[in-house]
Formats: C-alpha cells, structure tokens, sequence
C-alpha cells in the first residue's frame, strides 16, 4: 500500500504557482501540481477556463460565506468532493461523457 502512495512522481506533489484575477483581483494561488489537474479538469467540464471557474467560485464563496479565510484549502477539498463524484458515475457513463 505505502509504495502507492510513497512512490508517486515527485512532481505530482510539487508546488505551482498560478497568477489570476480573482473578481478582478490580481493573486496568485499556490497548489500542487495535482490539484491544478483537477481543477482544470473542472473548469473544462463546466466549458470554461481555470481562472474563470476559479473566479466564479470565488464569488460563490464570499456570497454564501462573506468571506474566504483559505481559498486553496477550499480548492484541495472542492477537488477531493469533485473526485468524490466521479467514483459515484458509472464507468460506463464517465467515458460518455468525456
């Protein structure tokens, strides 16, 4: 088990930085390589760019909440709920929809 886990490439796990607007902000946001997968995984699924997804999130965010105290956490976890999802898709269907 421990070498699944242990023995993933490096740059998986390794930080990358993205600069974006944010609602018209100019920030940057810091991932791993991996959640950056995801979350472009994401934003194609719903027909539109990271940083676009990202801002509209964003806004979701701070319109439900006020405010967004760690967004990249938020993202991490939006990635693992987005995963969630994907195992609950029948193998058949998630290819149909690809």
């Amino acid at each position: 088990m421990c070498q699944m886990f242990a023995g993933q490439d490096p740059a998986r796990y390794e930080y990358v930085t993205r600069r974006l607007r944010l609602n018209g902000q100019s920030t940057s946001i810091r991932l791993e390589r991996a959640f950056w997968g995801i979350l472009d995984q994401m934003a194609a699924k719903e027909g539109t760019s990271t940083p676009a997804f990202l801002s509209k999130l964003h806004s979701e965010v701070l319109e439900q909440h006020g405010e967004t105290s760690n967004f990249t956490s938020l993202l991490r976890c939006a990635c693992t709920i987005h995963l969630g999802e994907l195992d609950q898709v029948p193998q058949q269907d998630r290819f149909a929809a690809e």
